[in-house]
């Protein structure tokens, strides 16, 4: 087998992690929101991914090397902070407003956003078999919220407001995905990933209120401790996908995330059926829940073969 085709696998692998990691990770955050707020909530995930990253690069022997970033890159390292850090807590205000499917189908706009800000960056094209894969995708979402339009027009109420936080979170995690991009040929992803962690913690303790985790339950702690390794995991694979395989193509295979939502999801209802997600979809809002999928697919994979 040839290093390229290992590195495509290797990047397929890597992103159908993170695909599964960020399909259940707004379940376990929605029932998170109960006990505690979103900003504490992100900052117990940066906490324990700061300890465990760190503890790992030591154990490795690895530094940050960050030394090595010119201005341009120390000012790309402050957008990917801001970016992630921005990203975690917009969505989670977000999410406390509308289901967890509905977040994941409106947040699968940041591959979106990840692919037009690759061709303004990195000098991609957006061919016709791009805009047909916007007008699926855009269609997708209104098939969608097809009994709930008045809803999310209303940005005053709940539902609206929070279909708004989101959309806001999707934006700059492309910010965040974009940087990081950028600085992959000064810094190791691993490196980037650490200084966000590290960041993270003072720039939000003034804002959350560690002590409510001592009015967690043993449940409580365990759901907690999931969604802080899934900090880990996601992050990290998602960054090495993109190191092995085309910004494109890991963008194509996030897609799916919204869809492994929505069967997360069911098949909780199903096994445990006090779990009630608040999702209640239509034959409309499953046929929009596909064209988004297949729109954001369509936009990430025709991109890379757009001529230049």
């Amino acid at each position: 087998m040839s290093a390229s085709a290992t590195s495509s696998r290797v990047g397929l692998a890597l992103a159908l992690t993170t695909a599964v990691a960020w399909g259940t990770l707004p379940i376990a955050l929605k029932a998170m929101l109960e006990s505690m707020d979103a900003i504490t909530i992100t900052w117990y995930r940066f906490l324990a991914a700061a300890v465990l990253a760190g503890a790992w690069l030591r154990l490795k022997g690895r530094s940050l090397d960050l030394d090595t970033l010119d201005r341009r890159g120390r000012w790309l390292l402050a957008l990917a902070v801001a970016g992630l850090l921005g990203n975690y807590v917009l969505y989670l205000m977000g999410l406390d407003f509308v289901p967890p499917g509905t977040a994941q189908i409106v947040i699968q706009l940041a591959p979106l956003f990840l692919l037009l800000g690759g061709m303004v960056f990195f000098g991609e094209r957006f061919g016709r078999a791009q805009w047909a894969g916007l007008g699926i995708l855009v269609a997708g979402l209104l098939l969608f919220f097809n009994e709930r339009l008045d809803q999310v027009v209303d940005v005053e109420g709940d539902y609206g407001r929070g279909v708004m936080i989101v959309m806001l979170a999707a934006v700059v995690w492309a910010a965040y995905a974009l940087a990081q991009k950028r600085l992959h040929s000064t810094l190791r992803s691993d490196a980037v990933l650490l200084v966000i962690y590290i960041s993270a913690v003072p720039l939000l303790l003034p804002f959350s209120e560690p002590l409510l985790g001592a009015e967690l339950s043993g449940a409580q702690w365990w759901l907690l401790g999931y969604c802080c390794l899934n900090t880990l995991v996601a992050y990290g694979c998602f960054a090495e996908a993109l190191r092995h395989w085309e910004a494109s193509r890991v963008s194509a295979v996030l897609a799916l995330t919204p869809l492994l939502t929505l069967i997360f999801a069911r098949l909780l209802e199903w096994a445990w059926p006090a779990y009630d997600s608040g999702e209640r979809l239509n034959a409309l809002s499953i046929t929009g829940a596909l064209m988004v999928v297949a729109g954001s697919a369509t936009c990430a994979l025709s991109g890379r073969r757009a001529s230049p």
